[in-house]
């Protein structure tokens, strides 16, 4: 079979996988950036329990593989709590919890980074600790953190590559498919980078984009 001719055969069923490996991006990206401010916020905190959950699960994420997590999580909570639960679900879940742990970092070193002079300046204007934080701190470590924060989200898309170990029929589990049907491992392969390369270099674009109007602005 020529290259073409298997695109063109293989194009629906990788579409299908990209639509999903997108679908289970955002959903993920979008618990993982509140969870990892959450979890950001919480090591700040001044109340001791507070900074050893972060510490904890900050140490977890970063000291386990992404593969043995979403094994956990997908077979080994399953088995023990005697659940049932969807590759989907499991998947969102893994990713969600790898991404939050590594953007905790991320959004705490951002957050330091602003002049302490700025949480002076909202205090004596009357401003409580929480309303200086939401309307002075954080709109301030986004702007510090943005390509930090769009690199996690590059790692997090390649990432859903590996949960196909768990049976989600996401791009890279098509491609599987497509390979042991056709034979064709290169090409697929090919095909299969060139998708995950032309998403990732999209989204890379757009966010040099946001982050030059949040710079002028």
């Amino acid at each position: 079979m020529g290259f073409f001719e298997l695109l063109q055969e293989s194009l629906p069923m990788l579409l299908q996988g990209l639509g999903l490996t997108l679908q289970l991006s955002a959903v993920s990206l979008a618990i993982a950036m509140v969870l990892g401010l959450l979890a950001s916020l919480m090591g700040m905190s001044k109340i001791k329990i507070l900074q050893v959950i972060n510490r904890v699960y900050v140490a977890i994420i970063r000291g386990t593989p992404l593969l043995v997590q979403a094994f956990f999580i997908y077979f080994g909570v399953t088995g023990a709590l005697g659940i049932k639960m969807s590759a989907f679900t499991a998947g969102v879940i893994a990713l969600s919890l790898n991404a939050g742990g590594y953007l905790s970092e991320i959004f705490r070193g951002g957050i330091q980074a602003v002049d302490p002079g700025q949480t002076e300046a909202a205090r004596s204007l009357g401003l409580t600790q929480a309303q200086t934080l939401r309307r002075v701190v954080i709109p301030q470590a986004i702007r510090i953190c943005i390509p930090s924060v769009v690199n996690q989200w590059c790692i997090t898309i390649k990432d859903t590559s590996i949960i196909c170990v768990i049976g989600l029929a996401e791009l890279t589990r098509m491609g599987q498919q497509i390979i042991a049907r056709t034979y064709q491992s290169f090409e697929v392969w090919i095909i299969v980078g060139v998708m995950y390369f032309l998403v990732i270099y999209l989204l890379t674009v757009l966010a040099r984009y946001v982050e030059k109007k949040v710079s002028l602005g």
